[in-house]
């Protein structure tokens, strides 16, 4: 049987000596965040993931989710463990205090859903999608819209969806068929068919307000005229109560390779009543909101899966006694060595373990700007926050899940045999791991999004203010001790520099090339981001073993994850930038029907 243990250590080596969030005291919603109060909330997080999720994670993979007239259950503990998570205030923890929120920042919301889904992925998808459709509510909806509808969704005791997904089309949204039609009392009739809809039925809460993608009847062609529209499962009356059930029905749950114990829902409206969120025709706009959150939602997911596969793996290979190390018995008094003495078993760790610290710290670094965005006092520092958050969601998405899937597959890997057998748990990672890469816009796209969209924007501030971080910390820190992280450092963003400008030089004479090389960019920008991220913990790393401060053995550990990184991973991206200069010539020669 899996294990989790939520790493505790690591969140407070990131919140506190590397980020030092205790710098922004004096701002709105870290205000409530001391140090004392974030390893308070973590290691209760910890408990309920470790103690309530964590053992029902494989008994919703073996189970399942079942419809049956019309009903939708979720596997055995579920219904307890959420109401247990809602009765905890989870739901609410980074909400806003106007609408029953706790009111902390994000970047402490995203330490915990990593230990959620790191305990117990198809779970943690309920609580995620509610969280997605709080934020297109609270920025896109009528003041009566937000009454009405957020303080439910912020405590957990309703939850939400969100609906674009159609059956003749997914990324191409601007195909979508399902028609709003205008009733005099300004609400809409919706009808059409959603699929592949996450949590789109339960029986978790007693409500579900699915944001839901329509075209009104005579509106633009194509994707400039989708509008969006909240359309709850039970319609609300006016003093808050549940009136009659909507006419939105589940038509059927789909059978799918991971992610058992959340229910993905095909989702038939019949003339069902909704409300416009935002403007006529710029559904879009408010939906993006909910989908660059879930988008960095999936890329922790990615990275949890990561985790977990690799807590398993690294305790097997310490005790799978099996064969002699190669340079002679390490313990000669029993028949065989532990696995972990091979070397090929410790690359397969390290690349997991190092992959996962610096993803870890990208994520909370990511969310700390967005953080910043929103409640910093400093214009300057509101603007960067936008630029990285743009610039930072699809490589986190990308890269995070494309890697984790990876990881998830050594750790298998490392049990051999025992890996392929159910009980282990390492295929329930490895198939909940691989539709991290696949929703919330497939990799491809984030690829295509961050090469033909981000890097652009506004004449290219981002990508180069980017740049500009990773320069002026170098500069700041000659030490000598963190040359050996510098220069990893240097070598990565000198490529990754080095192939934007190649992007800008023959992207637009021929978008194939931008297209070609867009995969290989975007891992090139996910190593040197992490890269940044092991530069930033070892100078932290180094500052507390200076101090004599802290757990040693941690630091002096860290430190050497943080040289594995820069001299078995970064060189990678040489690799990577020979594969963008090549350009798309060697793709696009070849006619269809030689495929």
């Amino acid at each position: 049987m899996p294990t989790y243990k939520a790493p505790l250590a690591e969140f407070s080596f990131l919140l506190h000596d590397t980020f030092n969030l205790s710098q922004y005291a004096s701002l709105p919603g870290f205000q409530d965040a001391s140090p004392d109060i974030i390893d308070q909330i973590l290691e209760e997080g910890a408990k309920f993931c470790e103690n309530v999720l964590q053992p029902i994670n494989m008994i919703g993979d073996q189970v399942g989710c079942k419809l049956e007239n019309g009903v939708v259950t979720t596997p055995p503990g579920f219904k307890e463990a959420y109401h247990q998570m809602v009765e905890g205030g989870w739901p609410a923890l980074v909400a806003d205090p106007a609408f029953g929120g706790q009111g902390l920042p994000n970047t402490l919301g995203v330490a915990f859903n990593e230990m959620v889904s790191s305990a117990n992925m198809a779970f943690g998808m309920y609580p995620g999608l509610s969280h997605g459709a709080y934020s297109a509510l609270l920025h896109h909806g009528s003041d009566e819209l937000k009454q009405k509808y957020l303080p439910k969704l912020v405590t957990g005791e309703w939850t939400g969806t969100m609906n674009l997904t159609e059956p003749q089309c997914g990324t191409d949204v601007g195909l979508i068929r399902t028609k709003a039609v205008p009733s005099s009392d300004g609400s809409y009739k919706i009808t059409g068919t959603k699929i592949f809809i996450s949590a789109g039925d339960h029986d978790l809460a007693e409500n579900i307000l699915h944001l839901v993608l329509a075209r009104i009847e005579g509106d633009t062609p194509g994707v400039k005229g989708i509008s969006l529209f909240i359309v709850p499962k039970y319609l609300v009356n006016e003093d808050g109560s549940l009136g009659a059930r909507n006419g939105v029905s589940c038509g059927a749950l789909e059978h799918k390779m991971g992610i058992h114990g959340n229910a993905t829902a095909v989702l038939n409206y019949d003339e069902a009543v909704g409300w416009m969120v935002g403007a006529q025709e710029k559904g879009m706009r408010a939906m993006f909101t909910m989908m660059n959150n879930a988008r960095l939602a999936v890329g922790i997911q990615g990275l949890s899966q990561s985790e977990v596969a690799y807590q398993n793996a690294a305790l097997y290979a310490k005790d799978r006694m099996q064969g002699r190390a190669l340079t002679g018995p390490k313990l000669a008094d029993k028949s065989a060595d532990p696995i972990i003495v091979h070397p090929d078993v410790r690359r397969m760790l390290l690349n997991a373990k190092s992959f996962n610290e610096g993803a870890r710290a990208l994520v909370v670094w990511t969310a700390l700007h967005g953080d910043l965005s929103e409640v910093s006092d400093d214009a300057a520092t509101r603007e960067l926050g936008d630029d990285l958050m743009a610039l930072l969601t699809p490589v986190v998405k990308g890269y995070l899940t494309d890697r984790g899937f990876a990881s998830t597959v050594d750790a298998q890997q490392i049990f051999g045999g025992h890996g392929y057998i159910d009980e282990q748990g390492m295929g329930q990672f490895v198939r909940d791991a691989r539709i991290s890469m696949i929703y919330e816009g497939t990799n491809g796209v984030q690829a295509l999004d961050l090469v033909g969209r981000k890097l652009a924007a506004n004449g290219g501030r981002a990508v180069f203010a980017f740049f500009k971080l990773i320069d002026d910390f170098v500069a700041e820190n000659k030490d000598e001790k963190l040359a050996a992280y510098t220069g990893g450092l240097l070598t990565a963003r000198k490529d990754l520099e080095t192939a934007t400008l190649w992007f800008m030089e023959n992207g637009l004479g021929n978008p194939d090339n931008a297209g070609a090389g867009s995969a290989d960019y975007l891992h090139l920008f996910g190593i040197t981001s992490l890269a940044f991220m092991w530069a930033l913990m070892a100078r932290a790393a180094l500052t507390k073993l200076a101090a004599g401060e802290g757990n040693k053995a941690f630091y002096e550990t860290k430190l050497k994850t943080a040289r594995y990184f820069m001299d078995r991973v970064v060189p990678e991206t040489q690799t990577l930038l020979a594969r963008v200069r090549v350009g798309a010539e060697p793709l696009m020669s070849f006619a269809a029907d030689e495929f």
